[in-house]
């Protein structure tokens, strides 16, 4: 399958089959693919917590609003953060980027306002979606990004310290009946004219 094809097919998925699990094999694949997605200088400023089956997966499904049951069905459920800690992230590229990395974020993003930083941040970890999506649908596996989640509770539950749930994805197999899969629920798009402009 082409990847046309690949995104003609992939949706949000919003029934899980709750029978079926992702296989081990196909979950870390998924942790090298996100490991693998693009930043800005490679700052990589990100935290990716996967949860399968289970207590913990439950109690985030019961701080995510209208998502609870998908989360509960799916089989794993990813969650994606950023760094909120300024310094623990300039230590972090310190040590891990080059010097022209580091001298790019110190004259153009270090001398923004804090909020314009993490602004910054949250924008290189949405990029990283847009992979591990993709991904997930040329593995034939469904998924579902929310943004509906409390993200202060995740934080305290996954006992996280210098990063901030932005959002999380639930990822299984869909139940054969949901109803919004492209079979059933044809995808609706804007007209390519208005969104696409070739110059």
């Amino acid at each position: 399958m082409n990847f046309l094809n690949i995104a003609e097919n992939r949706y949000t998925t919003k029934n899980y089959n709750a029978t079926k699990t992702i296989s081990e094999t196909k979950i870390e694949d998924l942790k090298k693919i996100l490991t693998l997605s693009p930043s800005s200088i490679n700052s990589q400023p990100w935290k990716f917590s996967v949860i399968s089956r289970g207590k913990l997966k439950d109690t985030l499904a019961e701080h995510s609003f209208f998502n609870e049951t998908r989360i509960k069905d799916a089989s794993h459920l990813v969650v994606f953060s950023a760094v909120n800690n300024i310094s623990f992230f300039e230590n972090q590229i310190n040590a891990n980027l080059p010097e022209g990395a580091v001298g790019y974020y110190n004259q153009f993003i270090k001398p923004q306002t804090d909020a314009q930083i993490k602004s910054w941040l949250a924008h290189q970890v949405y990029l990283s979606l847009g992979i591990f999506l993709s991904a997930c649908a040329s593995m034939e596996l469904d998924s579902t990004p929310m943004e509906g989640i409390q993200s202060d509770a995740y934080s305290k539950i996954l006992e996280l310290d210098n990063h901030i749930p932005l959002f999380a994805v639930a990822i299984g197999y869909r139940d054969v009946n949901d109803n919004n899969q492209p079979s059933i629920k044809p995808k609706s798009r804007l007209k390519i004219d208005s969104v696409i402009q070739s110059i």
